[in-house]
């Protein structure tokens, strides 16, 4: 009875350690402190022994790496996150946006395919799939990827985002402005202003720009890609040094360095 005892007790306090492990890794997340997130799920990773959860934990651990510019090595978490469970969806969707991002449009789409099999109404996966329409032209087919995001989520900020963009993107500069008007006035959020920032920037109106991005950032502090925005700002207003800043801020945030190179190298060399 005693050993029946000690084996329940031991069980309950491994079972407590892992999930005080994983509250731990969340919270590393939640701070952007993705080099301890990091190593929070490689430790949970290493003792998981359920598929499903060992999937979510390589899964996690990938989007930390991915956000400390790690791309090699979170292809590889991600791809044993597959192999732990073939049917998660999101990691069919991340795996599609990383190739997206790195080039690989083809691979990326197939990716997409196979998970939209297994969730038919994954947000993401249908977000990607319209950049890469964009990317190639395509502005027929990027538009139906949102409307079809629009179908089963009327209210999906980022498809009606995406529309904006279309807009912007094409050259529509009137159209997409009135479209993040009204999105702002029905929801004054951080990814709106940020967007309605950058559209500022390509209509040369650096002013309302900067007051935008700066709104963007008092709501979410931690919205990385509202510091890559007033980086491209203050370039344009020629302010290297406060643009390089704001472009090291983002990166802290977790916004993938390798992304941003090429504004790099436009910062003012330190001498030593």
């Amino acid at each position: 009875m005693k050993k029946h005892l000690l084996f329940i007790t031991l069980v309950f306090t491994s079972a407590n350690f892992y999930t005080q492990d994983a509250k731990t890794a969340e919270e590393c997340f939640k701070k952007a402190d993705y080099k301890c997130a990091e190593e929070q799920y490689t430790k949970l990773a290493e003792k998981e022994q359920i598929q499903k959860i060992l999937s979510e934990y390589y899964n996690n651990l990938g989007t930390a790496q991915r956000r400390l510019g790690k791309t090699a090595l979170a292809f590889k978490s991600y791809e044993s996150a597959l192999r732990a469970n073939p049917m998660s969806a999101p990691v069919y969707a991340n795996l599609a946006s990383l190739h997206s991002q790195r080039g690989s449009k083809a691979k990326a789409l197939e990716y997409i395919d196979k998970g939209l099999q297994i969730e038919p109404e994954n947000v993401d996966m249908y977000l990607t799939r319209s950049k890469i329409y964009d990317s190639q032209g395509k502005k027929d087919l990027a538009v139906k990827e949102l409307n079809q995001i629009l179908s089963f989520a009327s209210d999906n900020l980022f498809a009606r985002t995406g529309l904006a963009n279309l807009k912007k993107n094409n050259g529509d500069l009137d159209g997409a402005l009135k479209d993040y008007n009204q999105l702002i006035s029905e929801k004054p959020e951080s990814l709106l202003y940020n967007g309605r920032g950058d559209l500022y920037l390509k209509m040369k109106k650096t002013k309302e720009a900067l007051a935008d991005v700066n709104k963007a950032i008092s709501i979410d502090p931690k919205f990385a890609h509202s510091y890559v925005t007033k980086a491209l700002i203050l370039f344009e207003t020629q302010k290297p040094k406060e643009a390089c800043a704001n472009l090291d801020k983002a990166v802290s945030l977790g916004y993938e360095k390798p992304l941003l190179l090429e504004y790099y190298t436009k910062c003012p060399v330190v001498a030593k």
